[in-house]
Formats: structure tokens, sequence, C-alpha cells
């Protein structure tokens, strides 16, 4: 029996729930891995040949490659646990935040320093705020490069 879950109506957000916790358990689990620097200089090696050791989907598997960060989530991957794939490539928290918007790491900064995304009109699906699928990526870096698995993606 599935829980009710109005919190799937935010914009742009996926939340880590138990659902998702479960789904994407073998992909945490590869993240987790990177801890490790023999993981790490294995997986930079031969990414396919270090995803393949672990039961994730094929799908999964295809998300970590492009290093689509919003497709890893929304495959049940965990931010913080993702945040080990963007570590092994050399990038700070800031730069992989930004590229799950599209923006630049500058942008990105700006934005925030700013205060961060308005909540006019992203309250709920189907606005119109920046926030919305249809405003995604947003930025020059999310202008300039489409990957595999982001394009209509938040």
């Amino acid at each position: 029996m599935s829980l009710d879950k109005p919190y799937l109506d935010v914009p742009g957000t996926t939340i880590f729930d138990a659902d998702q916790s479960r789904k994407g358990y073998w992909l945490n689990q590869f993240c987790m891995s990177l801890m490790k620097a023999e993981n790490r200089a294995r997986f930079k090696a031969d990414e396919r040949a270090y995803l393949d050791e672990w039961p994730m989907t094929e799908e999964q598997k295809q998300a970590v490659l492009a290093r689509d960060l919003n497709w890893c989530m929304r495959l049940g991957g965990n931010i913080y646990f993702l945040a080990k794939v963007g570590a092994t490539d050399g990038l700070s928290f800031q730069q992989m935040a930004g590229s799950m918007t599209g923006m630049t790491e500058s942008e990105y900064r700006e934005m925030m320093i700013k205060g961060g995304r308005s909540i006019e009109g992203n309250r709920v699906v189907g606005e119109d705020g920046d926030a919305q699928a249809h405003r995604q990526p947003q930025g020059a870096a999310g202008r300039a490069t489409t990957q595999p698995g982001t394009a209509g993606r938040n």
C-alpha cells in the first residue's frame, strides 16, 4: 500500500524517502564504495566495468556515466552519496549543484548569494517559476550542452 505523498508536487525536488532509498540501494552503495582510494582508481580506469560489478539497473548505470545527478536522484540516488562521484571527478559540491540546474558554478553561487530561487511560481508543479520543468536547464552551462537523460527532466 503506497502512502499519500503530497510532497511529490514540489517542482524541481526529489524527496529521498523510504521508496527512493529502496530503489537506489545499490546505486548508493556504489557511491559509498568510492570512499576508498583503490575503488576510485578502479572506477576511473574503467567506469563501465566497475559499474557492472554492482547490481544496479542499466538506467542507473547510464545516469552515472552521464554524470546526470538529477537523473541519478530520480532513480533513488541520495545527493550526499552522489557527491562521492563528483569528488572522484574533482568537483566541489557547489559545482555539482550548479550542474543540476544547468548553471555554471559562478551563476549558481550568485543565485544562492541572492537568496536562492524565489518561492513565487515554485510552490507546486504547473506554476511558471524558475524551478519548473519547462524552465530547465537554466544558465549558460545548460544552454551550452544537454547530456543524455537530461532533456525535460528536473
